[in-house]
């Protein structure tokens, strides 16, 4: 299965965001990927770099799930025949999350993980902008086989990754967002091999 990940600058223009991420889908369907993950944040800027009181109000940037952006991708993903994770900054209500909406290969949107574990550090500040999760760890069944998706942070506890391959996860999607130099050269990698590792094996004797 050919897999495309989207790697794209948001600037503030949340049309012109949204429009490039559209036009990557198409051209990443034409070039025969079967799934099309988007990075953390795609859409909007990367906020909590910066304390709260720093953006005006930040909420205005969200927007619900189901809502516009989504439902743009799940037009072109039912036109294309492509399943679409995409990565938003997702608003219920006076609540935010940083949220990934998973959308099938007919355009259904099957769900949305929230990310459980919010970061507090410098350059970080993301208890300022998210609510942590409450959809827990969903696995999807979708055209492209079972996803799941474990959004930045979460991705450093070992139990997100355990129920993802105890559900029997194919593919595990992680979107995140990081500065140059954050991590020593080949720790991101190891991390995610270790997890593959000790996780598909557990998903094969389950």
């Amino acid at each position: 299965m050919r897999i495309a990940l989207v790697q794209q600058q948001a600037g503030l223009r949340h049309g012109d965001n949204v429009a490039r991420g559209l036009m990557a889908v198409r051209e990443a369907a034409g070039r025969g990927a079967r799934l099309v993950a988007f990075p953390e944040l795609a859409f909007t800027p990367f906020f909590p770099c910066c304390r709260r009181a720093a953006v005006a109000a930040p909420l205005e940037f969200a927007e619900p799930v189901p809502g516009p952006t989504s439902g743009a991708f799940a037009r072109l993903a039912a036109e294309l025949g492509v399943v679409v994770v995409l990565n938003m900054y997702e608003r219920e209500g006076d609540r935010a999350f940083d949220s990934s909406p998973v959308i099938d290969a007919d355009g259904t949107l099957l769900g949305t993980t929230r990310m459980l574990h919010v970061a507090q550090m410098p350059h970080f500040y993301e208890q300022d902008y998210y609510t942590p999760g409450d959809h827990g760890m969903p696995v999807y069944d979708t055209a492209a086989g079972r996803i799941g998706v474990a959004i930045c942070y979460d991705r450093h506890y070992p139990e997100v990754m355990r129920s993802l391959g105890l559900q029997r996860a194919d593919v595990v999607i992680v979107p995140q967002a990081g500065m140059v130099g954050e991590w020593p050269d080949g720790l991101y990698e190891a991390e995610l091999r270790v997890a593959a590792f000790q996780n598909g094996s557990a998903k094969n004797r389950a």
